[in-house]
């Protein structure tokens, strides 16, 4: 018996004559209904036409509308989520009068309540991606709502674009609706636009545009819902990867015992995850003592647990605390406050470190409205925010599309799958990004899903169809023929949906716990191996049929690229559990094999660091393979959560494709590095000397390159010559050598080679006369050079006898010299063929600087009085004449003068 008292009390009934319009003209349609409307509920009941009452006629074909009398029609309804579409299959169901699965039924993955009478099928939006690549034309279906569209997950945006490229080219007939309570509405009515055309035949439309789908806006009836801005006293640390501060726990916690002592009714509390929704309901333990029902949403949840949550009608007051799953699609009765701890999940990918993993971010605006919309559904409300009202301006407005953050390796497999591998026709909201795509591209390449033009092949339909990750499908069907197909199954339902913490880290001890447990993980765990065994043994007697066809001449018979490596080594026949644990895991994530490096640290192949927690029993193995890993923020590396055991050859068989050898001559670490080398990845497996003089040469001369010629031995009188060499060089030009560090690096054959030729090491740099090599740029071949002491000379003789060395280091060579060794000599000496002036530099007795001239004539006529004057007196015993143009020169005092 139809329920018609409670359809009346749907808001979106007032939009559905306009809904009616918009998709006879166009074909699609934005609907944005406030949370309560019914949107989710009434308007597929209305599209198949199992209302008596707002009856919604829908267009199947181009030349009209079906009559009243015809069989109902075909609606299928994607939710993202799999709590939501069951909950929304029952919902209609009850509005019905009927048990799920006569005319309203639903499938998701490992579910299935529907049979040959029904007409409306809730399904995830994996399931009908997964439908739409069986059958492009869905085959039966006049109209497809994609529910809660602004969470702007990746399946979803996949499936728009798929029924908008068959609408547009298969099924003008079919009528398309994207709904929700907050969305970028503009945006979906552009993108569904794109098949305004083709679904309206004729061109009619109602004028909203050419190429703009119509937006139609239910009201709802809102209730208030008050806002209490309740953030922490004290500051608490920012979320970072799977982290949040257990102080703002504590303060959720708090909030919601605030929250019951202020406010009637049940008291919903949003947390990020299942971890944090643990620990908050084990600080609620007071609560639950004193006779409030504390319970735990999430997708993880029992059935049984989400039933009775969605149920509601108990005596007691509830605290129901969930994640994300019920922001959207379901009503939990008896709600009349929320506590927002301001957090929500959301995948990301670190491709230069192969690590993909959920992190905790601040929720958008629109995820707080929906939020705070719980708890005004059935009456007035309020929601406790755990953050200030300063803050919330500063929020972003909707969450980031999956498309723009997410490991894209299944994305693009599915586009593969559908023709387009670059997803360059597909109707998006936002084009994927470009270097994730690529990576994505790479990953299904080297597990043998697309080949090398990137078009799907045989292996990456079949992948495709498993509903797995494209990783976790090429460890079931290979990892399949190595250790049974129940076996590789199992351990691949681990990897879908990571065990519980208190599993532990070993992913073979997981396993066994998960073998006994009782508990609703094992439940599901089980339910998923059962299907994924099956998949594979219905595939694999598939595969085996067509084989024995090609063998008589009348089937396909085209080899797999990157099929089955581990049998191609021989690894996996007989194995135990624990190293077939470790065998699938190495087979879905190759670039995660892992070395020990010591001290309980691995090397992953990918380059990054891998550490599993102190006292894991894993921190002692030689191998890993790690299959759930994240890298906190400054971490120098990643955190292992979940990992297996394995041995050499396991990893050399797993992430072959990223085997590599060859010769390694390089200059690292300040010396030459020559040998030969095996590589996994960034993983060194085996490293031998290797004696190749000319690799050896140009590693060298990377070194001087990178670490200068101060590797060589420079002398006094090396660096002297070199000097000299430039100060020539700088003033003749013509014949004279640069000598810089640029031109001798440049050059370094020309004066180097023949030292470079024989040298193996660093140590031998260090033993080079650099002067002796460089004397072999002098302008020998033009005579020049013959003339460079004359016009560079190292040393000057001075009036005294003495042989005084010339610094050319600076703009002007330079001459140090005692005063006393130049009385009589009146004119500066010159160099450079008498072109320039040598500076002399005056010392004291003592060898202190004294004066500077470039003019002794003039420094003997007017300043060597001031020198005089003040030197005598400090030292006496040194001659200081009145007139020093002709006194005799001397090193000595006026003593020893004397006595000579």
């Amino acid at each position: 018996m139809i329920r018609h008292d409670a359809l009346a009390q749907l808001p979106v009934r007032t939009a559905l004559p306009a809904l009616e319009r918009a998709l006879a003209g166009h074909g699609a349609a934005v609907l944005c209904a406030p949370p309560g409307t019914g949107k989710t509920t009434l308007v597929p009941l209305a599209l198949a036409g199992l209302t008596s009452q707002n009856g919604l006629t829908v267009p199947t074909c181009p030349t009209g509308p079906k009559s009243s009398a015809d069989a109902p029609r075909r609606v299928l309804v994607a939710e993202p989520r799999r709590i939501a579409a069951r909950a929304a299959a029952r919902r209609m169901a009850w509005l019905l009068g009927e048990q799920v699965g006569d005319r309203v039924g639903f499938t998701v993955r490992g579910e299935r309540r529907a049979g040959p009478r029904t007409v409306v099928e809730v399904v995830t939006t994996g399931v009908l991606l997964q439908r739409l690549q069986r059958d492009p034309e869905l085959s039966g279906v006049d109209a497809v709502m994609l529910d809660e569209c602004h969470e702007r997950h990746l399946d979803a945006d996949t499936a728009a674009a798929f029924l908008l490229d068959v609408q547009a080219t298969l099924r003008p007939e079919l009528r398309l609706i994207a709904a929700s309570a907050t969305t970028d509405a503009a945006g979906w009515a552009r993108l569904l636009g794109r098949g305004d055309e083709a679904a309206s035949g004729d061109g009619a439309g109602s004028g909203e545009g050419e190429g703009v789908a119509p937006v139609i806006e239910a009201a709802g009836v809102s209730h208030p819902v008050e806002v209490v801005w309740a953030p922490p006293e004290r500051p608490v640390r920012p979320a970072h990867g799977m982290r949040v501060d257990p102080a703002l726990l504590g303060h959720v916690a708090a909030t919601v015992r605030r929250a019951l002592r202020e406010r009637p009714g049940d008291v919903l509390c949003f947390l990020p995850g299942v971890g944090e929704i643990a620990r908050v309901a084990g600080q609620l333990r007071d609560v639950a003592d004193a006779g409030t029902e504390v319970l735990q949403v999430h997708g993880r949840a029992p059935a049984a647990v989400q039933d009775a949550v969605l149920a509601g009608g108990t005596d007691r007051r509830r605290v129901v605390l969930a994640t994300s799953v019920a922001e959207s699609s379901l009503t939990v009765p008896g709600v009349r406050v929320v506590v927002d701890c301001g957090l929500a999940r959301e995948p990301r990918t670190d491709h230069a470190r192969g690590l993909s993993a959920l992190t905790t971010v601040r929720a958008s605006q629109a995820s707080a409205r929906q939020r705070a919309g719980r708890a005004g559904r059935e009456a007035p409300g309020t929601v406790y925010r755990c953050w200030s009202e300063g803050e919330d301006g500063r929020l972003p407005r909707f969450p980031a599309p999956e498309i723009k953050v997410a490991d894209l390796t299944a994305f693009a497999l599915q586009a593969a799958c559908w023709g387009d591998p670059d997803a360059a026709g597909l109707a998006l909201l936002d084009a994927p990004p470009a270097g994730a795509l690529a990576a994505a591209r790479e990953v299904l390449t080297a597990i043998g899903a697309v080949g090398a033009d990137g078009r799907v092949t045989d292996r990456g339909v079949r992948m495709s169809r498993l509903g797995l990750h494209p990783r976790l499908a090429r460890a079931l069907l290979d990892g399949a023929r190595q250790v049974g197909e129940r076996r590789a199954a199992e351990v691949v339902a681990l990897l879908s949906e990571e065990p519980p913490r208190e599993y532990g880290d070993d992913l073979a001890a997981a396993w066994r716990t998960a073998r006994r447990g009782q508990d609703a993980y094992g439940a599901r765990w089980r339910q998923e191996a059962r299907r994924l065994a099956s998949a594979v043994t219905t595939g694999s007697r598939k595969r085996s049929e067509e084989r024995t066809d090609a063998s008589a001449g009348t089937g396909p018979n085209r080899p797999v690229a990157g099929t089955d490596a581990s049998a191609q080594a021989g690894i996996g026949t007989g194995l135990t559990d624990d190293p077939a644990a470790g065998l699938i895991a190495a087979l879905a994530f190759p670039e995660r094999v892992a070395r020990s490096r010591g001290a309980g640290t691995f090397l992953m192949a990918s380059g990054t660091g891998a550490e599993p927690a102190d006292g894991s029993q894993l921190r002692g193995a030689p191998w890993l393979a790690v299959a759930v890993a994240d890298r906190p923020v400054a971490a120098a590396s990643a955190r292992v959560r979940l990992a297996a055991v394995i041995d050499e050859d396991t990893a050399r068989a797993a992430a072959g494709a990223l085997y590599a050898s060859g010769e390694e001559v390089r200059w690292a670490g300040g010396d030459v590095v020559a040998r030969s080398v095996e590589r996994l990845g960034a993983v060194e497996l085996v490293a031998r000397p290797l004696r190749s003089p000319a690799l050896v040469r140009e590693a060298l001369e990377d070194g001087l390159r990178a670490d200068g010629l101060g590797l060589l031995r420079w002398t006094d009188g090396a660096r002297s010559l070199r000097q000299r060499m430039a100060f020539l060089h700088r003033v003749l030009g013509g014949d004279w050598p640069d000598v810089s560090d640029a031109a001798l690096l440049a050059q370094l054959d020309a004066w180097l080679g023949v030292e470079l030729g024989r040298a193996r090491r660093r140590a031998d740099l260090e033993r080079i006369d650099a002067g002796q090599a460089l004397a072999r740029l002098l302008p020998w071949a033009s005579g020049a050079a013959v003339r460079f002491d004359e016009l560079a000379p190292e040393r000057i003789e001075v009036p005294s006898g003495s042989r005084v060395r010339v610094d050319y280091g600076g703009e002007q060579p330079v001459l140090a010299v005692k005063l006393q060794e130049l009385f009589g000599w009146q004119e500066s000496p010159r160099v450079a063929g008498g072109r320039v002036p040598v500076l002399v530099h005056l010392l004291s007795p003592a060898g202190r600087p004294a004066a500077v001239t470039a003019d002794l004539a003039s420094f003997w006529k007017d300043g060597y009085r001031s020198v005089r004057a003040e030197l005598r007196g400090r030292y006496p015993k040194h001659p200081w004449p009145e007139d020093p143009s002709g006194a005799q020169p001397t090193r000595y005092t006026t003593a020893r003068l004397k006595r000579s």
